[in-house]
């Protein structure tokens, strides 16, 4: 059996494959007896827009349908990085993959990176998490010698999704209100609200 190491961009999963052994390049990723080491391209999934939830609903900007709460948060693959996710996807289905390193960046949005795409694929394989601090070979070596549990990151995964959901709801609903309240009906005009934004 193998593990799979998903890295966030591919760059890092090709400094893991030559810390990690030399592991040689097959098609699109990187794979050994031992291991099969890709990544992501940055952020592969998104929440739902409220039109994706319920077209009828809210695919015309109104007041009265705001705000706009969903009971549960749905994902999507972002549509210029599907073909990623497709591939992640697919590797997350061999046979002979029994466990699943997360080896994303070494925080908040590396932990809702990898999050996402294991959420959508609805993957149910055991979780570990490399840590790296550095990312020199004996750095990657350290942390793939000193693996962590995938439950001990629950902390920091539920704030990056807090995260993710609150700016959704804020940037959402916010941009709808004012826009309304700006432009009324003028189609083409958007005031765009949220956490980080730029005048």
């Amino acid at each position: 059996m193998k593990s799979l190491i998903i890295a966030e961009k591919p760059s890092v999963a090709a400094d893991l494959a030559r810390s990690l052994g030399k592991v040689p390049k097959k098609g699109d990723h990187y794979e050994n007896d031992t291991h099969v080491i890709s990544s992501a391209v940055g952020h592969l999934v998104e929440l739902a827009m409220p039109e994706d939830i319920d077209k009828k609903k809210y695919g015309f900007w109104r007041l009265e349908t705001l705000p706009i709460i969903p009971e549960k948060f749905e994902l999507k693959p972002i549509a210029s990085s599907k073909d990623r996710f497709a591939l992640l996807k697919k590797l997350l289905a061999r046979k002979d993959i029994d466990v699943v390193v997360n080896a994303c960046d070494a925080g908040r949005e590396g932990e809702l990176i990898f999050n996402y795409i294991y959420q959508l694929t609805k993957c149910r394989l055991p979780v570990k998490r490399a840590w790296m601090q550095t990312m020199t070979p004996e750095g990657i070596r350290d942390a793939f010698a000193h693996l962590r549990d995938g439950a001990e990151m629950t902390g920091l995964g539920d704030a990056a999704r807090c995260r993710s959901e609150s700016d959704w709801l804020i940037g959402i609903n916010g941009t709808r209100a004012v826009t309304k309240r700006m432009f009324g009906s003028r189609a083409g005009n958007v005031a765009s609200v949220g956490r980080v934004q730029t005048p």
